[in-house]
């Protein structure tokens, strides 16, 4: 049998430790032969606080563990008997159903992108009001034009004496209204 891609219900804010936990049980079992990876889907992302660029990881599917495995009897148990997991995703009780290569595909893909591209934390939309907190348009508030997630810039109309002017701003120069 090919190892395929299963979804393991944890309790919500302990995801790393129960990959840890099936982690140190495949090894003390001895399945190393019926597990692959294991592992949170998460993203980088970069948040402003206090003025300066911080990184941190989200979530993409919190409270939910991936687990690559052979499915029998011995591995079934394995999951089921780990602290702080709730069962398996899809399928019934004791005869849990992968996803798909392509839904794995897809996460693996989204997991990968996290690392190299981090995204803004803040997510802002065109047509939104912003406050403008750093620079020459200081408490100014706007409205988003246009945003470049790429350059993380972006274009806001200020009104300056009764007048709308076009700036360009970074994500770090504004806040949400």
């Amino acid at each position: 049998m090919a190892k395929r891609w299963y979804v393991v219900h944890a309790y919500s804010g302990y995801e790393k430790q129960v990959m840890r936990s099936l982690t140190e049980r495949v090894k003390l079992h001895g399945m190393e032969d019926l597990f692959g990876e294991i592992l949170v889907p998460t993203e980088e992302v970069v948040e402003i606080r206090n003025g300066q660029k911080r990184k941190s990881e989200r979530k993409f599917f919190p409270g939910y563990v991936l687990v690559q495995m052979e499915m029998n009897e011995d591995s079934w148990h394995l999951i089921k008997d780990t602290p702080r997991v709730m069962g398996f995703i899809g399928g019934t009780a004791d005869k849990p159903a992968p996803i798909t290569e392509k839904e794995a595909d897809a996460i693996l893909q989204r997991v990968q992108e996290g690392v190299e591209k981090p995204r803004p934390k803040t997510l802002f939309e065109p047509g939104e009001m912003v406050r403008v907190v750093d620079g020459p348009f200081a408490d100014f508030n706007g409205v988003v034009e246009e945003v470049n997630y790429e350059k993380s810039r972006l274009h806001v109309a200020v009104m300056i004496f009764g007048r709308s002017t076009p700036v360009e701003l970074e994500f770090i120069q504004v806040e949400k209204v």
